[in-house]
Formats: structure tokens, C-alpha cells, sequence
């Protein structure tokens, strides 16, 4: 997502590569989503292009949601500590206090991921953007009770909230 930001009139112009190069980083390293959404177009409003692309989310398989879901890295993991994350993720753990943290907190998250993932088979998704270290820290032991139902269905919920910030970031409204 570089360069200037489209309008919503020209996102809806555009071609399916042109399409995808802007809402596909919406959703992390997931562009199957704004492939399927494409189609539906034109958008009349950006919390309608939102709301279609998480409706091609909710029509996805299971093994895609989990997909989409494991596309996410560790929250202060070792993605983060090698430099491997995408832009947008790296904005968003930064923005969330998750690049200064003191030992014992990368150790508290360190032990969080490793459990979580023991318990889920995948990683821990929240909408960094939305919370601080304080909230994300307090959050996984009380989604470490969830079934694997229910934590599938909060983090959905959360990459939602995650994918409406980014598209704000990549299209400007009208």
C-alpha cells in the first residue's frame, strides 16, 4: 500500500490486480479475501466494502478461517524481535506499547503465545490498535478459558476490527 491513497470511486475501477494490490494486505497475507470480494463491487460506502469482505470471510471453509487466522504473527514473537513482520503489523504492535517492553513482560508474552497456541493451534489475535500492552497482556488468560470454537469466532472478531482500521489506511473515503 504505497503511494497516494485511492477514493473509493477509484478503488471500485479498478481491475482485479489493481483491486487486490490495495484491500488484499487488508487482511494479513490473505489476498484470497479482496480476490472474492472483487466481484461484488461497485462499493457505495466504505463500511459496505468492509462489511463484504467480511461477509467472504464468514462464507470462507473452516480450514480457511483458521488459515487466515494463523497468517498472524505472535504478538511480540519472533517475527517482531527479526524484523518479519508486515508494515501494517509492525505499526500496529508499536502503536499498542509491544517495542518497549521490559524482560519480564516479553517473558509474560513469550508465555502467553507458547500456551495459546499449545491450547488453539494458532496464534493470538487482537486489535493492537485498539488496546495497549496492559489490555493485550490482560486479555489471554481470559480467552485461554474459551473453547477453540469460541476463540476461533473472538479472533474473526478481531481480525474484522484489525481489517476495518487498515482499509481506513488504504482508501479514502469520497
Amino acid at each position: 500500500m504505497t503511494g497516494v491513497r485511492p477514493t473509493l470511486s477509484d478503488l471500485n475501477s479498478r481491475d482485479l490486480a489493481g483491486f487486490i494490490d490495495i484491500c488484499g494486505p487488508v487482511f494479513e497475507n490473505s489476498p484470497w479475501i479482496a480476490e472474492r470480494t472483487w466481484l461484488r463491487r461497485p462499493f457505495p460506502s466504505m463500511e459496505v466494502l468492509h462489511r463484504e469482505l467480511v461477509t467472504t470471510v464468514d462464507a470462507a471453509t473452516e480450514d480457511e478461517k483458521i488459515g487466515l487466522i494463523a497468517a498472524h504473527p505472535d504478538l511480540v514473537g519472533r517475527m517482531a524481535h527479526e524484523g518479519g513482520l508486515s508494515p501494517a503489523s509492525s505499526r500496529e504492535q508499536e502503536a499498542a506499547g509491544l517495542t518497549v517492553l521490559s524482560a519480564q513482560e516479553i517473558a509474560l508474552f513469550e508465555a502467553y503465545n507458547h500456551d495459546y497456541r499449545v491450547k488453539f493451534g494458532f496464534p493470538f489475535v487482537i486489535c493492537a490498535r485498539q488496546n495497549k500492552k496492559e489490555a493485550i497482556l490482560a486479555a489471554f488468560p481470559e480467552r485461554l478459558v474459551h473453547t477453540r470454537e469460541q476463540e476461533v469466532a473472538a479472533a474473526l472478531g478481531e481480525i474484522s476490527k484489525i481489517a476495518r482500521l487498515r482499509l481506513r489506511d488504504a482508501v479514502k473515503e469520497e
